[in-house]
């Protein structure tokens, strides 16, 4: 390969690094980094700059120093900008031949995206991930250095890989290098080299070597001021001008920008050469790839002779086509007029196979065309849709968006612009798809084309901002697609519930009451009812009817989610709705199914932003378990989600894992932050979750007088919702140790109300425990062992202990000091064995006021200080079978970084061998306790 646009070296030997004329300092730093990455440690730098400033020397620099690693290069190139995935095609090409050695879903997702197979679209991230293996596959064999050129100009989704890969990457003998005038969002926060001007003197001496006379000191002094000592600067802008114009410095008059004066420099060049040759330079400027073959074909086309490998250093035509620098190809293409353009567009066009290549044809006849052609629209939609298909959801975008302006019937432009408008927010451009709502808005509207504008702009709200204004512009959708499409109305009315249920009681309107009435009233479908379906009259129910009516179909719903009665489809957009149906039923079986089949099918379908909210859900399901080691491990997991995706989700499984641990220290910071989040995002439910959750570390504390208001904001916010009967329960507890019985009284009736129409053993226990607090006799007894009864043998670990507890206390303050301890004994080998500090510590009180004495124990098993959460998850899921790739699949590593964590692992807890972490963390609920 030639060493311009999409040079590409997988080791082969090279000769000696360029030369550079000082730049001592920058040559230090990526000397170093080329060590580190020798030595097997990952290394990630941008070098940042204005244009002309030296960037692509040192990258060169940087690559043909590394004659002893793997390099891989890509260069961003302007007029690629909008088709998705260019710049990572010029990236993995050599790599593709390793597809096999990658997991099954990211070889897929890359296979997809470079169309080597048909498939639906894929996640980005997991295309990430895809590019973030085979690199490491790659470094498995030798040091590879990635060096990426003109980031500035990546075309959106290799950029959004590229910054994937950059904070993914970890134990690897990787380096990753990119050039860039500005770093975007995708970029941010990575490590950067700053590159300024030339010195002085290093200045006069480069200037020095592009004038062949001598130049006047004034002069001189001047030029390298005012070019601030770019070396593009001093290099070009002497070019074109004559000895007189130099020496008097005439020729350097001008006030534009630097980028603008070097593009005149070159501009001076080309205007020196024949017609048909600056015709030449301005074919190739037009075409992004750089193929000489394309090239040629469009030169013929156009009557040009191509008889040179080399125009005047301006560019070279050889294995590839290459410009001396970008700013010849901006400044040729920016100074043609548009009829010029247009010319070498359309012999593009023409030269470009429609078979192999017809999204790059149609973009250049899309170029070459002055007003509506229908033709070139429906090619844009065409390739709009095969975009769409590889994930190139902002290529889509792109496509579409031109298509509007080349369509000129107005139905059909308005279709246009409403699709260019989904796409646009699948790619997550909102500012895009504002824009192509307001054109698709002042078209020719029906019924369901103004419904269809309504629910664009409620998903991109919902996508936004959960909370916010997501619920009411959802609502409103729904009504209008009414009597336009049953079916689509239900769906948008379970969205808008899932909306309201995140706003919660910071919704000012519609609230969960309004969406439930609204859906409740709704024309049903003809057809028989999908599991979705009866999920939605199930909450609708809930608010409208009650309990009674409600709790069967919420039921039905979660084990139609839970098993295979529900669509994948259906899972991945609602399955955490169907495990709160399940809570709200108290069926803890269906909380473990939904949440589980949730997280099963958003990681076989790379689906994050599923992901994302999933294994928190799944993560309050382990914590509530009392399976501590598996929601640390899950807590890890949406932390990995999160940052690799951007995902605006709450800590919803931290929160739980938080209030049940009890630590304060760990407990009310995530609490206060979660509180402050929630609010400013609208997330009212997620400041209930975390009101409940202090009140229950401060009722582990002992502290009831300070849990109880606490349990009262969370057990009034939104009572209709599970997590306010888990909050009355605190409430009532709270309440008693307080002294202060009615209110405990009045909490009862209300979570009375909310488990008496339930056989789930869950809640009967709940409401069990509950009532023996508030009973003053021997009534309080059978309370207290009903409440253990029906909570022995569930997967409810905290609560039964939480029974033990309260049933050894009562026991001891009646002076039945030995049944006391035994329950005593059991409450604190329960908590300290799950973990729950706050309640051991109560409990081992408790237990020291019977007379016997109990050393404190350290936390239960998979929870040791020793391990962080992400080396805990990674040996909990090494423990259970998975492989390196596996794991790096799960948590977004690669599977050198996941050997690597293992061998810290293996240290900490002092085994040698995957087989030994059985032992050293064996399951904590491998079995039902009691």
């Amino acid at each position: 390969m030639g060493r311009g646009d999409g040079f590409r070296d997988l080791g082969a030997e090279r000769t000696q690094p360029a030369q550079l004329l000082g730049r001592r300092a920058e040559r230090a730093v990526l000397d170093q980094l080329l060590t580190d990455v020798r030595n097997g440690r990952s290394r990630v730098l941008v070098v940042r700059g204005e244009a002309g400033v030296g960037k692509t020397a040192l990258l060169t620099y940087a690559a043909e120093s590394a004659t002893d690693v793997s390099t891989l290069r890509a260069v961003g190139v302007q007029s690629e900008m909008e088709l998705a995935f260019a710049a990572l095609h010029q990236l993995c090409a050599p790599l593709l031949d390793r597809l096999d050695r990658i997991p099954e879903p990211q070889r897929r997702a890359l296979a997809t995206v470079f169309g080597l197979a048909p498939g639906p679209a894929p996640d980005r991230f997991m295309v990430g991930l895809a590019v973030l293996s085979l690199i490491s596959d790659l470094a498995g064999e030798r040091p590879v250095l990635v060096v990426v050129d003109d980031v500035q100009w990546l075309d959106t989704a290799t950029a959004q890989v590229l910054g994937f890969v950059a904070r993914r990457i970890g134990a690897e003998a990787v380096g990753l290098l990119f050039g860039a005038r500005e770093i975007g969002v995708e970029l941010h926060g990575l490590a950067e080299l700053q590159v300024e001007g030339l010195p002085a003197d290093e200045a006069h001496a480069l200037l020095g070597s592009a004038v062949e006379f001598l130049l006047d000191e004034p002069v001189r002094r001047r030029i390298v001021a005012e070019t601030g000592g770019n070396p593009l600067a001093l290099l070009e802008l002497p070019r074109g001008l004559t000895a007189t114009q130099l020496a008097a410095g005439f020729g350097l008059l001008g006030g534009q920008e630097l980028p603008g004066r070097i593009e005149q420099s070159f501009l001076r060049q080309a205007d020196t050469l024949p017609a048909p040759t600056r015709r030449l330079l301005l074919v190739a400027a037009a075409e992004p790839i750089g193929d000489p073959v394309l090239v040629r074909r469009a030169a013929d086309q156009l009557g040009i002779e191509v008889a040179f490998a080399e125009i005047d250093g301006l560019m070279s035509l050889g294995e590839r086509v290459t410009f001396r620098h970008p700013l010849v190809r901006s400044a040729l293409y920016g100074s043609a007029s548009e009829t010029e353009r247009r010319a070498v567009h359309l012999a593009l066009a023409g030269a470009t196979d429609s078979a192999t290549d017809p999204d790059r044809r149609a973009w250049h006849l899309a170029a070459a065309t002055t007003g509506p052609d229908e033709d070139v629209a429906l090619e844009l939609e065409r390739s709009a849709g095969r975009a769409q298909a590889r994930g190139g959801f902002a290529a889509a975008a792109a496509f579409l968006q031109r298509a509007v302006a080349l369509t000129r019937d107005p139905v059909r432009r308005t279709e246009r612009a409403l699709a260019g408008a989904q796409a646009s927010l699948q790619a997550g451009a909102f500012g895009t798809a504002w824009a192509l709502l307001a054109t698709a808005e002042a078209g020719k509207l029906d019924g369901l084309g103004r419904a269809r504008i309504d629910l664009l702009r409620a998903e991109a709200a919902y996508a936004q901002q959960r909370g916010g204004d997501a619920p009411g512009l959802l609502l409103r959708a729904a009504k209008t697609l009414e009597p336009l499409d049953v079916r689509l109305a239900r769906d948008t009315y379970l969205d808008a519930w899932s909306a309201a249920l995140f706003a919660g009681q910071l919704a000012t309107d519609p609230s969960l009451r309004d969406v439930s009435a609204a859906a409740e009233a709704a024309p049903r479908p003809e057809t028989p009812g999908r599991s979705s379906d009866v999920l939605l009259d199930g909450f609708a129910l809930l608010f409208g009817e009650g309990r009674p009516r409600a709790v069967p179909l919420l039921k039905q719903a979660a084990h139609a989610f839970g098993d295979q009665g529900a669509s994948v489809e259906e899972v991945l957009r609602w399955g955490w709705l169907a495990t709160a149906a399940a809570a709200t039923a108290w069926d803890f079986e269906a909380c473990l199914s939904t949440a589980t089949r949730q997280v099963e099918v958003a990681r076989g379908a790379g689906a994050l932003a599923v992901l994302a909210v999933g294994v928190n859900v799944l993560g309050q399901v382990a914590a509530l378990a009392g399976d501590f080691a598996e929601a640390t491990s899950l807590r890890a997991e949406a932390d990995a989600v999160r940052e690799a995706t951007g995902a605006h989700v709450l800590p919803y499984g931290g929160l739980v894992l938080a209030a049940l641990r009890g630590l304060p220290d760990e407990a009310f910071p995530l609490i206060d932050e979660t509180i402050e989040s929630a609010i400013a995002g609208g997330q009212g439910t997620a400041a209930q979750y975390a009101r409940w959750a202090r009140s229950v570390v401060l009722n582990g504390l002992g502290r009831h007088s300070e849990a109880l208001p606490w349990a009262v904001a969370a057990s009034e916010d939104t009572p209709e919702l599970f997590v306010s009967s888990w909050a009355l329960s605190e409430q009532i507890e709270a309440a008693v140790r307080s002294g202060r019985p009615r209110e405990a009284a009045a909490a009862l009736g209300l979570l009375q109300d909310k488990t008496l129409d339930t056989e789930e053993r869950w809640g009967r226990g709940i409401e069990a425990r509950a009532r023996g607090l508030l009973d003053d006799g021997p009534t309080a007894e059978g309370a207290y062992l009903e409440a253990i009864e029906h909570l022995t043998g569930t997967r409810l670990r905290p609560d039964l202990a939480r029974a033990h507890l309260l049933y050894g206390e009562w026991l001891r303050r009646r002076t039945r000091r030995g049944e006391a301890r035994a329950e005593l004994r059991a409450a604190y080998d329960l908590f300290a064995s799950i973990g729950m500090a706050a309640f051991a510590e109560r409990a081992r009180r408790e237990l020291q006021a019977t007379g016997e004495t109990v050393r404190r124990r350290t936390n239960g098993p998979g929870t040791s200080d020793e391990l962080t959460p992400q080396e805990l998850q990674i040996a909990l899921l090494v423990r259970d079978g998975l492989s390196n790739p596996e794991v790096g699949s799960r948590l977004f590593l690669s599977p050198r970084t996941v050997e690597w964590h293992l061998r810290k692992i293996f240290d900490k807890l002092a085994i040698s061998s995957r087989r030994q972490l059985r032992d050293a963390l064996p399951d904590a609920v491998s079995e039902a306790a009691g």
